[in-house]
């Protein structure tokens, strides 16, 4: 009522100060303050919530404005280039997300061509063998189909032949292999970068690691064959490598961050029994693996080639029992060389011990880099650290302590392996 009061006055004020010129229009505006309608208390309660509603509604509005401005980049206490970090993070995750499927399905893919290829593989090389025997019994018989059935069973053996020496060549069972680690690791990088988003707040360098870690991942798991495929008989089994080189740093030491002058040295002797046990003892297996492959891998082509001479020469009189022996034997030995190499996925286990290796040194890599950081501060938690450790080893705290007490008493004479999960 004060404020509709003070309106009236200052409406009379207007008319008495006016020229008399407007003599009319000071008459409206003098009656329009003499009849305004007077307004209860009771109905201005009315509209006081609304007024108060949109009062407050316009001060958020302009807290929400200074807060992000138009141009964050005139506000020292806003950090623009935040949002820019999160959206690479999540390209970067999306990107990882779908190598995940791909590997996934292409592994399965790869998968199926190598029971397809052995099972088409053997049946053709035992049509051949089958063949040949058929041939070489009906030799006396007058007027039986003995040149097509030496001519089939030619045709099959080098068929077989030529599949054998691709499948050998690409090694399916390897590739299966490649494609189901790739998978898990890009699954790991994916959890390890969903953390990153959820629980701290990411930095470029962030960023810059899980990009460098992607493509060490693409590097170390081709998916294309031609090209860039992974080589399947190596001159030197050496191990995998999925993780990309991390610099070592030089500064003074701040604090503990959780180290001691024991767990440096625990840490120490891991390294040496990663070393000398589990690392050595993989890569000596996977060379193992390797020559039984190579030595498979010429063993059945030959005896299909073999096959098919046998095959060829069959009923030849100076060469009938040798070219029935060759005939017969060959493809029945290539279809069990065969099925021990592919149906026994030889060049998995193969690469199943190479990535094992890798597993030791990149676990090697990661206990160096951090003891050669001098700046204690900038390591890893030393606590968090020997935990990690000894999970990814399958121990306890206890136990791992224990292999480290036993490797600096013995050296290089330890017995035990640091490694419980495989």
């Amino acid at each position: 009522m004060a404020a509709i009061n003070q309106a009236s006055s200052f409406m009379r004020t207007k008319t008495s100060t006016s020229s008399p010129s407007s003599s009319s229009h000071r008459l409206i505006i003098t009656r329009a303050s003499i009849h305004l309608p007077k307004i209860s208390t009771a109905n201005l309660d009315i509209f006081t919530p609304n007024l108060a509603s949109n009062i407050s509604m316009v001060q958020e509005m302009h807290k929400f404005s200074r807060i992000t401005p138009k141009n964050p980049t005139s506000n020292p206490n806003v950090h623009p280039d935040h949002e820019v970090i999160l959206e690479k993070l999540y390209l970067i995750l999306e990107a990882v997300s779908d190598r995940v499927e791909m590997h996934k399905n292409i592994g399965e893919q790869r998968n199926n061509w190598n029971s397809l290829l052995l099972t088409c593989i053997n049946t053709i090389t035992l049509s051949a063998a089958t063949m040949a025997g058929i041939a070489s019994a009906i030799t006396s018989v007058p007027g039986a189909p003995l040149e097509t059935l030496k001519l089939s069973s030619s045709f099959l053996y080098l068929a077989a032949t030529g599949m054998l020496v691709i499948m050998n060549k690409i090694q399916p069972s390897q590739l299966v292999e490649e494609q189901r680690n790739a998978a898990r690791l890009f699954k790991q990088l994916e959890s390890e970068i969903k953390t990153k988003i959820a629980i701290s707040k990411p930095t470029l360098s962030d960023v810059n690691d899980a990009m460098e870690k992607v493509l060490a991942l693409d590097r170390a798991y081709p998916l294309p064959l031609l090209g860039v495929m992974l080589e399947k008989f190596p001159a030197k089994v050496e191990p995998a490598v999925w993780w990309p080189e991390k610099p070592t740093t030089s500064k003074r030491r701040n604090d503990k961050n959780g180290w001691s002058v024991d767990l440096e040295e625990e840490m120490r002797e891991i390294i040496k029994v990663l070393e000398v046990k589990d690392k050595d003892d993989y890569v000596r297996l996977g060379e193992k693996a390797l020559k039984l492959n190579k030595g498979l891998a010429v063993a059945g082509p030959l005896l299909t080639g073999l096959g098919a001479i046998g095959s060829a020469f069959l009923a030849s009189a100076p060469h009938s029992s040798w070219a029935m022996v060759l005939g017969v034997m060959g493809g029945a030995m290539a279809s069990v060389v065969n099925t021990i190499q592919h149906g026994g996925q030889v060049g998995m286990v193969f690469e199943m011990y190479r990535s094992n290796a890798g597993f030791f040194k990149m676990m090697q890599e990661s206990i160096e880099s951090n003891l050669k950081e001098r700046d204690v501060g900038r390591r890893e938690n030393g606590e968090v650290f020997e935990m990690k450790v000894a999970l990814q080893l399958g121990r306890s705290l206890s136990e791992l302590r224990d292999v480290a007490a036993s490797s600096s008493r013995k050296g290089k004479d330890v017995e035990e392996f640091g490694s419980k999960l495989f």
